[in-house]
């Protein structure tokens, strides 16, 4: 009896292996360009046709395209908005979502051929590095990507979407001065472009007050909770300690509630405080946090639009896109207290 045929669908790995050349090659045939030999194009084709292998975008018109959401982690409560901005933008459009963890000790090729062999019609990536070989592979490979919130701007060919760093770090300076207040201190975050442009709202709104810079109200932090509580211990021990806390994410301004409530200082009564981002726990906090919000959903909804678009070879008006942040006023900011 002959034995079964397997059904599995050939991959561009499959083509690569049995031509003896790298995935890439096999993809810009697949994609008709013509910086590959003659020859090599020759025997790729006819394996191509001797496999079965059926490019990306010649499925069947019922079957809807399928997109990947890396994350760099989990953790943070922002990345679930994020996660619903895609997914609710994905399905009018037939568009399956695959929701993973950006992998960290894998190579560019390996991760390349695992997108390619899957015939994923692009990646979005949250808060993620990606490293110049990897974004050169998948460049080569004709993999469409799209970077979220990245801790540093990503190379000009790679588009990103994000936010107005530096009007956030603006906004929640000027509403503080416009309280009163002169003397503000700022936690920031990692060191990174989108920490350096919060910062530099801030100074622009002390210099704009003329207000004195003070070099000891400027703390550095890495966004998260245990950051923004040292820091503000150590903002609490100046001979004159400010009367109010710029903090450059919402999980650092709540390091700042915990320390401030060990000390027996009230907010806002005391110490007026205003995160970054408008998170879920922003609005739970007690007093609730006054923050700058940052559209994550709608974040997420145009990364993928913009996916979709790089997918269908439709040129783009710009690689950085920046939506409008909006400055949240609630419960945990006052007037300073008298002298």
């Amino acid at each position: 009896m002959p034995a079964a045929q397997s059904t599995r669908r050939a991959t561009l790995s499959d083509v690569a292996r049995a031509a003896g050349v790298s995935v890439p090659t096999v993809s810009k045939v697949v994609k008709g360009r013509t910086d590959v030999a003659p020859k090599t194009r020759a025997r790729i084709l006819a394996l191509l046709d001797e496999h079965g292998y059926s490019p990306r975008g010649t499925a069947p018109r019922d079957l809807p395209r399928v997109i990947e959401l890396c994350f760099d982690s989990m953790e943070s409560t922002n990345n679930l908005a994020t996660m619903r901005g895609v997914l609710k933008a994905a399905e009018p459009l037939d568009v399956d979502v695959i929701v993973k963890i950006t992998p960290r000790e894998i190579d560019g090729a390996t991760w390349v051929a695992r997108v390619t062999d899957t015939q994923h019609s692009g990646i979005i990536l949250v808060t993620s590095q990606l490293p110049e070989d990897q974004r050169e592979q998948f460049s080569r490979a004709g993999v469409p990507i799209v970077v979220i919130d990245p801790i540093n701007s990503p190379a000009d060919a790679l588009p990103s979407v994000g936010v107005n760093n530096f009007t956030g770090g603006y906004l929640a300076t000027k509403h503080l001065i416009d309280l009163g207040h002169t003397r503000i201190a700022i936690i920031q975050g990692t060191a990174s472009e989108c920490s350096h442009a919060r910062l530099a709202g801030y100074h622009a709104a002390i210099r704009e007050a003329d207000i004195t810079p003070v070099d000891e109200y400027e703390e550095h932090g890495a966004f998260r909770f245990q950051d923004g509580e040292r820091a503000a211990e150590r903002l609490f021990d100046l001979p004159q300690p400010p009367t109010a806390i710029f903090a450059a994410n919402d999980l650092e301004a709540l390091g700042v509630f915990e320390a401030a409530r060990k000390r027996g200082i009230p907010i806002p009564h005391e110490l007026s405080v205003v995160g970054f981002d408008d998170s879920l726990q922003a609005a739970s906090a007690s007093p609730r946090l006054t923050t700058v919000r940052q559209p994550f959903a709608e974040i997420g909804s145009t990364a993928l639009q913009v996916l979709l678009q790089l997918a269908e070879g439709t040129p783009l008006a710009t690689q950085r896109l920046e939506l409008t942040t909006h400055l949240i006023v609630r419960e945990s900011t006052t007037t300073p207290p008298a002298p």
